[in-house]
């Protein structure tokens, strides 16, 4: 081999290791340059997803929210946030003000044992009713029942009186009163569901409609407030002329027939 072929095979030879060399290091840079941002992405991602994380966390719960909601005011109530609920003969010259929390076990037992009583009393015209919606078992029994059901009975107060004392009689019944740990009123189709019992709401689509569209969110909030705000501790309370009525035990509400009548004849006669 010439000497001048020798000297070229080795340039050749150096030339094509170069090329190789320089080749490798591009995929090196390459490969480097991906693991960096796939680096970057994860982090961006984790940091994106912490940062939803603590976005969501602190959005606002929907109860929370519709208290911000445009007011609607069911019809048949009075005062500048519609939460003054109070029915019955212009002629009753006493208010019997009903303190009540949808999801209340005594409330059920109460309306079960004393609401027909009552309902006679109103409607004979001896007192107007007022009633005070609560919803504070939404707290100590976590849920929304409570609310949800006072929103759908301000949609059946807009239909009518009656239909709201006929409603509010239906949801504290035996059949459909849920235990007190069960959220039961939390959900739209089973308030209309027990709403179908009453002639005025059933099948009634602008009731329904309201149930679902929560018309009365807001209403059922400031009723709620009202409530906390009367300084009464608990559910059922009864009062007339800002006494409070109790049974024979003097201290909790009339649970039967009995001490209701006697209570709210001392009250009537005061």
């Amino acid at each position: 081999m010439s000497k001048r072929n020798s000297q070229s095979a080795k340039s050749a030879a150096r030339e094509k290791l170069r090329i190789e060399r320089e080749r490798q290091a591009k995929r090196d840079r390459i490969k480097r340059q991906v693991i960096v941002a796939g680096g970057i992405v994860a982090v961006l991602a984790i940091a994106g997803g912490v940062g939803y994380a603590v976005v969501q966390n602190n959005k606002p719960g929907y109860w929370e929210a519709a208290k911000d909601d445009k007011l609607v005011k069911p019809a048949n109530t009075t005062g500048a946030d519609g939460t003054t609920v109070v029915l019955g003969k212009s002629t009753a010259k006493k208010t019997l003000v009903m303190y009540e929390d949808p999801r209340c076990p005594i409330c059920a037992q109460f309306e079960q044992t004393v609401g027909s009583t009552v309902k006679r009393d109103y409607d004979d015209g001896k007192f107007k009713i007022e009633y005070v919606g609560a919803t504070f078992i939404d707290n100590g029994s976590p849920g929304e029942g409570s609310k949800n059901a006072l929103s759908a009975m301000g949609a059946a107060l807009n239909v009518s009186p009656e239909a709201f004392l006929e409603y509010k009689t239906a949801l504290y019944s035996a059949k459909y009163h849920p235990e007190e740990t069960d959220d039961k009123f939390k959900s739209d189709d089973y308030l209309i569901k027990v709403a179908d019992t009453v002639s005025a709401l059933k099948g009634n689509a602008a009731f329904e409609k309201a149930v679902k569209d929560g018309t009365y969110d807001k209403w059922a909030l400031d009723m709620s407030a009202k409530f906390n705000k009367s300084g009464v501790q608990g559910t059922p309370t009864l009062k007339m002329d800002g006494k409070t009525l109790t049974g024979s035990d003097g201290k909790n509400a009339p649970m039967t027939v009995a001490d209701f009548t006697t209570a709210i004849g001392k009250a009537l006669a005061a």
